[in-house]
């Protein structure tokens, strides 16, 4: 007999922001720290100018700097076809989003162990079938067994129901990120998790209030200067890191001043922004994005068929959850106080541990059982008869959203012409009436039909909806039982699997010019807190400190560059080509080099900083 090798399972939470993974350790769910032991790592990648892949608060901090190599909120572009741009080089969405999983599971291995571990990952509830396809190759193209995707707001309220597993109510997500917005109707019944409505938007979060900040911002200045710093890359990306911190700053002051002395040039002058923003300013500028989320919550609860005052508990999910206006309006559309015991910024990725949980055993015995629903209709196209009209392209529900699953449903159809003899299967998600404003799935043809010139021939048309998402469409001429079947993951899958392996190569070569990936580049101190090594010890650590100062240097020069003057720049731009080809060198060759390189560096931005006061 052979021994059962278990592997490890976790719950991950992909955000639009943040991203962090969970397990279920003594029979709760706990987030796994990352080396540094903060519990949340930046969805951000960047590739350095030696070819080398970061991810994390790094690349996070490099936005500004070198905007062009920096890659963030890729989460909304999941099931696109549009290449992103990182350092010149072209990659799919779910290549971006694989590369932050890699780092995120270099955490996971270096608490759990091994390397062959499977992960539970959550999407927004209103990520379409493609969007999900995405996000689980992301997860493979990683080197994790995706053993389930599942809703955000589901994996939440799934965190906050393991312990309350005997209580019955009503729950409302509210989760609301820096990319998507979802809102789920929840009942809890003897420990049964029942999903009972979703709504929601994939295209609304806190980038979006960012970037409402922007444009004010941007607007002062073409007020004030004439000139429209949206224009400058370097000068967007500062506005966009300033719009953040303002948002931030805002949940807990009535008004922030902000100040930035450098912020793009005009006819070779420097062009600052001075101004002050209030609370109320900022919630004017978002009015109509949390008036779509209202919107959302309204349309769950009407589908899920109850009232606000039905609602016993209200979970806010989501960093952008801390405005105060989205509370405020919480409390004056269900007349309560939203729950203040849950983490919005790891509520995601506890409950995702949860479901692992279920999936792996090590929470079999809570009994705890988690029905979900169909985020989207399902059906197919057909043609109908309109005042002796025949049009087409019209779209038939077979699932209904909010649809139970696993669901299995039978519509009955027939014929359009005498004597047809086939008819093609074309498979749509979406709400819309036109089948060309929904989401195509897939399409078959069904052929073997009764040529019958006398009546039309009848079509049977069967759907059947699983829990991970798999969809299997069968339709059969009930006549003579001719029937043709196609389950749309697994055709999809085959199409998509040439794709999957370009992607896996791609990641291979670029991953064989980074070592040790995105921890070469992360901040270190000495562990007495010196950062001081002897001198006559040059090490690996204490060359790696030194080339992370020489990176961080090359970030500050090239933040400030176009606000010198030509003079200033000429020095500058010798300064950060001597340190780029320091970089370069080997570590026997480099470390007196490159030591020359920082202390030049390092002592020409003081005298800057001494010139700017």
């Amino acid at each position: 007999m052979s021994k059962k090798i278990v592997r490890p399972i976790v719950g991950i939470d992909l955000g639009t922001t943040n991203s962090a993974a969970a397990y279920i350790h003594n029979g709760q769910p706990e987030i796994i720290p990352l080396s540094d032991g903060k519990r949340l790592m930046p969805s951000v990648a960047m590739m350095d100018m030696q070819g080398r892949i970061i991810v994390g608060e790094t690349a996070r901090a490099s936005l500004v700097a070198m905007p062009d190599r920096v890659v963030a909120a890729v989460k909304r572009r999941m099931g696109s076809t549009e290449l992103i741009t990182m350092a010149g080089q072209q990659f799919s969405a779910q290549e971006i989003s694989a590369i932050i999983l890699k780092e995120l599971k270099k955490h996971i291995e270096a608490k759990l162990g091994g390397d062959e571990i499977e992960a539970v990952i959550t999407v927004p509830a209103y990520f379409t079938d493609e969007q999900r396809r995405a996000t689980k190759q992301a997860g493979e193209l990683a080197g994790f067994a995706v053993e389930r995707i599942i809703n955000e707001p589901t994996a939440a309220a799934l965190a906050y129901g393991l312990n309350k597993l005997g209580e019955d109510r009503h729950i409302l997500v509210y989760d609301l990120g820096g990319g998507t917005f979802d809102v789920s109707v929840v009942e809890m019944i003897s420990g049964i998790l029942e999903v009972r409505a979703s709504a929601g938007d994939s295209q609304l979060g806190g980038e979006d209030f960012d970037w409402r900040l922007v444009d004010w911002l941007a607007e002062k200045v073409k007020k004030s200067h004439g000139i429209d710093p949206r224009q400058d890359i370097r000068a967007k990306s500062l506005l966009k890191e300033q719009a953040e911190k303002i948002k931030m700053k805002l949940s807990t002051a009535d008004k922030v001043s902000v100040e930035i002395p450098l912020l793009t040039m005009k006819r070779n002058r420097p062009v600052g922004l001075f101004t002050e923003i209030t609370r109320e300013d900022f919630n004017q500028l978002i009015k109509d994005l949390l008036d779509k989320t209202t919107d959302c919550v309204k349309r769950a609860l009407a589908d899920a068929g109850i009232l606000p005052a039905d609602v016993q508990d209200i979970l806010l999910v989501g960093g952008s959850t801390r405005i105060p206006r989205v509370r405020e309006m919480i409390v004056e559309l269900f007349k309560k106080e939203p729950r203040a015991d849950v983490n919005p910024d790891e509520a995601v990725a506890l409950g995702a541990a949860v479901q692992a949980g279920i999936k792996g055993g090590a929470l079999s015995a809570s009994g705890l059982i988690v029905t979900d629903v169909a985020p989207f209709s399902l059906g197919v196209a057909v043609a109908r008869n309109y005042n002796g009209v025949m049009r087409s392209g019209i779209f038939h529900v077979i699932i209904p959203r909010n649809t139970p699953v696993p669901a299995a449903r039978t519509d009955k159809f027939c014929t359009a012409v005498p004597e047809q003899t086939e008819a093609e299967i074309e498979i749509y998600q979406g709400e819309h009436e036109q089948v060309k404003r929904n989401h195509l799935l897939g399409k078959f043809l069904l052929q073997g039909i009764r040529s019958n010139r006398r009546e039309p021939e009848r079509i049977d048309v069967t759907y059947r909806y699983d829990l991970n998402g798999i969809l299997e469409v069968t339709a059969k001429c009930v006549s003579n039982n001719k029937e043709q079947s196609l389950t749309v993951h697994d055709e999809l899958a085959r199409d998509s699997q040439e794709a999957f392996q370009d992607s896996m190569e791609k990641l291979n070569i670029l991953y064989s010019h980074t070592e040790d990936g995105a921890e070469e580049y992360l901040p270190a101190e000495d562990p007495d807190g010196d950062d001081d090594w002897p001198e006559d010890e040059i090490g690996p650590e204490k060359f790696d400190a030194l080339r992370r100062q020489a990176v961080l240097l090359r970030t500050r020069i090239q933040n400030i560059e176009t606000v010198c003057n030509d003079l200033q720049q000429e020095k500058l731009k010798q300064i950060d080509q001597k340190l780029s080809e320091t970089l370069l060198l080997a570590e026997e060759n480099a470390y007196p080099l490159l030591q020359e390189a920082v202390d030049e560096a390092a002592d020409f931005l003081i005298e800057l900083e001494t010139w700017e006061e």
